[in-house]
C-alpha cells in the first residue's frame, strides 16, 4: 500500500539549486545595494601593530652563533 501519510504530513516538493530559482525581484533598489556591498575590509594600523608586536613576541628570537 502506498504511504499515504506523505499526503497529510508534508507535500513533496521538488528542491532547486539556489542558481537556478528565478524569483520576483521584490525591492530593485535593496538587490542593487546588495551587490554593490563590500567585502571585508584590510585591518587598520593599530591593530596591524598589536598583531606585529605579539607575533614578536611569540617568536623566540635566538642569536646566531
Amino acid at each position: 500500500m502506498a504511504n499515504k501519510a506523505l499526503a497529510t504530513r508534508q507535500k513533496l516538493q521538488i528542491r532547486l539549486e539556489p542558481s537556478q530559482r528565478v524569483g520576483k525581484v521584490r525591492n530593485p533598489v535593496a538587490l542593487a545595494a546588495r551587490l554593490r556591498a563590500a567585502g571585508p575590509h584590510a585591518k587598520g594600523a593599530t591593530a596591524q601593530r598589536q598583531s606585529a608586536k605579539r607575533a614578536l613576541a611569540k617568536a623566540k628570537l635566538v642569536a646566531d652563533d
